[in-house]
């Protein structure tokens, strides 16, 4: 059992390696007919994110960092409403015919959703959460060139069509040398991943039609019966979704407990990114210039696959538990949409050696970048990635990760933590458990454990200024209250926020907060400094950091206060990319000359 588990492991990491190989023989090319995606389309939230998207697309094709000769895009949501994931896909859809006419039709496409403003993971906020770091390559990859890796060998075995995915997730798989993975089937086509019965209740859940087979194989072509969004185990039960393990020695679980591989006997088959091909593009298409304007949020994976299959019914239309926002017109739409997708086959590529990890909370950035042996493995993750960090043994035992920064010798990084595009100075502590992103600490610095600091660049009035973010890493900045009297509900580093207000001297007012007045949450506060150097951002927001952390006063009255919502909209990218590279060409040269 324990050598089919070890060989399992084994065949995951070199197929990994094999696809991330492949991809850095690419990169800087131009690509054959056929050899790759025709068209990639980031889709963006507004037209900050999408001037900020663009930006960075144009510099890793500068630096010859993508494969060539493909139309790589940037197609921004509509003005109004959000409009979801699903929303996001039916625009995109329209970007596609207004630039291509019918020639589309003809075309693979990778349509990567990347149009949040990642409020649970606020370092990829500024420049996008398909451009956050990954410690490993040189130049260091980024969530987009892994999507480019992992997904290398689907485009030669793909009728026309879209293949939809995420930003922040990673599929690993593994399958026979002989075979590939095929999209060639009408309707859609997705991807499963065996998983326990908890991480079904978060992502969608395949029940299979009845299947007779003799043995467990890497690949398996099934056909969905229904699909299931974030169901309940009882619902799991109740619709067949749960399967008794074969030869479960071999089975991978996947989903962000995906380390912990629990022997249980009962497993689902949950999903990742889906392709439909292009009949089925057109018809959603079509609908969406019929509505002419989305006023609600759709979700690709809820609204899409759960109309899909001779089983799917109606009901799951008007259960909107899964719902962060309660629309009138969303039960009204999700109908429409079922009807129109009804009769729609939903194939299934059931790949049981695999693995889905997820990096979109903080929680799940610190584990899978510091503690996971198993995805370092797999993907060759490395503690310290193209950084100048002398004092190895001072980046306590390799659990911390360094990633393209440049740390003075007389400086420490705890167990735990993440450093990212940052330079600290000799006399900075950084403690366990935090995650530290576009700073420049020069002075001495004692950052408590499980804290989050992360600099902007900003441009106010023509004028370049800098705010840093700090609060703590298991802060909920997505809590809203609707009421100031109710803003003592809201918690930053542990503390009651009003206990915070004290330490800062900061009054309760409207004013306090930017945006909607009913909408109050620690993401719409205004209590960061905007200082004239990125250097001075970083020590006001570390003292106001630390006033809260130990009971003491830290007075903001003097300073120019932003929320993080409001230093989104100032961002300034040039500026934020130039510093990368001003790192990025110190540590160049402090290579060539060591």
């Amino acid at each position: 059992m324990a050598s089919s588990r070890v060989s399992s492991d084994i065949a995951l990491q070199e197929a990994t390696q094999r696809k991330l190989r492949r991809f850095s023989e690419l990169r800087g090319k131009p690509v054959a007919a056929g050899e790759f995606w025709d068209i990639v389309v980031i889709t963006a939230a507004d037209e900050k994110q999408e001037l900020a998207y663009k930006q960075q697309l144009s510099e890793k094709l500068k630096k010859k960092e993508l494969p060539l000769g493909v139309h790589y895009h940037v197609f921004v949501d509509p003005a109004g409403a959000k409009i979801g994931n699903g929303g996001s896909t039916l625009s995109a859809l329209r970007c596609l015919e207004k630039l291509y006419g019918d020639k589309w039709d003809s075309f693979i496409i990778l349509l990567i959703h990347s149009g949040g403003y990642s409020q649970r993971l606020p370092n990829a906020s500024a420049l996008g959460k398909i451009f956050t770091a990954l410690p490993f390559g040189n130049p260091i990859y980024q969530m987009l060139e892994l999507k480019l890796a992992m997904y290398i060998d689907f485009p030669s075995h793909m009728n026309p069509g879209i293949l939809v995915t995420c930003a922040d997730d990673i599929e690993l798989y593994s399958i026979e040398d002989s075979e590939f993975i095929r999209f060639d089937k009408p309707g859609f086509t997705a991807l499963a991943h065996p998983s326990s019965l908890k991480v079904g209740t978060t992502h969608g859940v395949f029940v299979f039609e009845p299947f007779d087979y003799l043995e467990s194989k890497d690949l398996e072509y099934r056909c969905c019966h229904r699909f299931l969004h974030k169901p309940s185990i009882e619902k799991m039960h109740q619709f067949g979704a749960v399967c008794r393990s074969r030869n479960f020695s071999q089975q991978h679980f996947a989903g962000s407990d995906s380390t912990s591989l629990k022997l249980d006997p009962e497993y689902v088959y949950t999903d990742s990114l889906f392709y439909m091909d292009h009949k089925s593009a057109k018809k959603l298409l079509s609908f969406y210039e019929k509505i002419g304007t989305l006023n609600c949020e759709i979700d690709a994976y809820g609204d899409f696959l759960q109309a899909l299959g001779p089983g799917a019914t109606v009901e799951y239309t008007s259960n909107t538990s899964n719902v962060t926002k309660e629309d009138p017109e969303l039960v009204i739409m999700r109908q429409r949409i079922f009807h129109l997708l009804k009769g729609t086959s939903l194939n299934v590529v059931v790949l049981n050696n695999s693995k889905f990890y997820h990096i979109g909370t903080t929680e799940e950035y610190l584990f899978h970048f510091t503690s996971d042996v198993n995805l370092k493995l797999e993907l060759g993750l490395q503690s310290i990635a193209f950084s100048i960090c002398p004092a190895i043994p001072k980046c306590s035992d390799n659990t911390s990760c360094i990633i393209q920064s440049i740390l003075d010798s007389r400086c420490s990084v705890a167990s735990g933590s993440v450093v990212e595009y940052s330079r600290l100075g000799p006399g900075v502590s950084v403690g366990e458990n935090c995650i530290i992103s576009g700073c420049n600490i020069i002075t001495t610095a004692l950052l408590p454990a499980n804290s989050f600091v992360c600099s902007l660049s900003l441009k106010m009035n023509e004028h370049l200024t800098y705010s840093t973010m700090a609060f703590g890493v298991q802060d909920n900045l997505k809590k809203v209250v609707q009421t100031l009297s109710d803003i003592k509900l809201l918690k930053l580093f542990g503390v009651c926020f009003l206990s915070c207000l004290d330490s800062w001297n900061l009054r309760v007012t409207e004013e306090l907060f930017s945006g909607n007045k009913t909408c109050l949450s620690l993401w719409t506060a205004r209590i960061f400094p905007v200082c004239s150097s990125l250097s001075d951002s970083v020590t006001a927001s570390l003292k106001m950091l630390n006033a809260v952390k130990n009971k003491s006063t830290f007075s903001l009255t003097n300073y120019k206060l932003l929320s993080i919502q409001e230093m989104l909209v100032y961002k300034d990218v040039e500026d934020m990319i130039a510093y990368r590279e001003q790192i990025y060409l110190e540590i160049t040269s402090n290579r060539k000359n060591s």
